[in-house]
């Protein structure tokens, strides 16, 4: 957590860098390394997507790669989604953490606190899943509990839980951009765990209405990632540097002191 913490105040950022890269492999290997240059002075953090890495023949080599070529000082979280347990669910802490090198991680909690446990490894970061930006035709996140509330909602009180009993990690969400509401909802549940939010920009997510429904009172508290909107930009790092600016002005309106 104090990585994350140090990197939001030295770059004045609450940016995430999404690593979703597409193409033929050479041009994905220059890429990667174009958009990490251009970017990094402005990001909080980076996300590389492991399925776009797997899905290549030599895939795990690349992500070590990218990995390396960020900056030791910015986080790496790892989008795995991973939601196995037990032993599976070590092997899959042991590749996020001892072979790709990954600062934090993304779960799916389907399965309970026995998928976060493996991952909250001292210092490390578990972003687990909340709320997501799609809109399923049978979905389950909606879905009523009898003990009141949506299945959603009982997933960020259980990343809550493993938050204040995990006291030597962090557990965070992952909480999709698509519903303001929504956020403002777990913000109100979840008030001091940091939120990781895609679905700005090419998903539709709203940034202005997502940053007041989520930040806390301190100005911090949100990663706001972007993949396709910095990976298919002209130039990423004046994408990146729009978009970070775009969020700082928020956060001066609603906190005079942003972390």
């Amino acid at each position: 957590m104090q990585k994350l913490i140090a990197r939001v105040q030295a770059a004045n950022s609450l940016l995430c860098v999404g690593l979703d890269p597409t193409g033929d492999d050479a041009t994905v290997a220059r890429r990667l390394g174009e958009v990490i240059a251009e970017t990094a002075g402005h990001a909080a953090a980076f996300k590389p997507n492991l399925a776009f890495f797997l899905s290549r023949e030599n895939g795990v080599a690349l992500l070590q790669q990218t990995v390396r070529a960020i900056p030791k000082d910015i986080p790496v979280i790892l989008d795995g989604k991973f939601g196995d347990i037990a032993n599976t669910a070590e092997q899959y802490a042991k590749f996020t953490y001892d072979i790709v090198g990954a600062d934090g991680v993304t779960v799916n909690p389907y399965m309970g606190d026995d998928t976060i446990r493996p991952f909250a490894r001292p210092g490390k970061l578990v972003f687990s899943l909340a709320k997501t930006s799609n809109k399923p035709q049978y979905g389950l996140q909606d879905a009523a509990m009898t003990r009141g509330g949506s299945i959603s909602d009982w997933a960020a009180r259980l990343a809550k839980l493993m938050d204040e009993e995990m006291t030597a990690s962090t557990v965070g969400l992952v909480v999709g951009a698509s519903e303001p509401a929504t956020v403002a909802k777990l913000r109100a549940a979840c008030p001091e765990q940091w939120f990781l939010v895609p679905g700005i920009g090419v998903q539709g997510g709203d940034l202005s209405a997502t940053l007041r429904a989520g930040l806390r009172t301190d100005g911090s508290g949100l990663l706001i990632n972007s993949s396709r909107g910095l990976w298919q930009a002209a130039d990423a790092g004046a994408a990146a540097r729009e978009l970070k600016e775009q969020i700082n002005e928020f956060r001066a309106v609603t906190s005079p002191t942003p972390a």
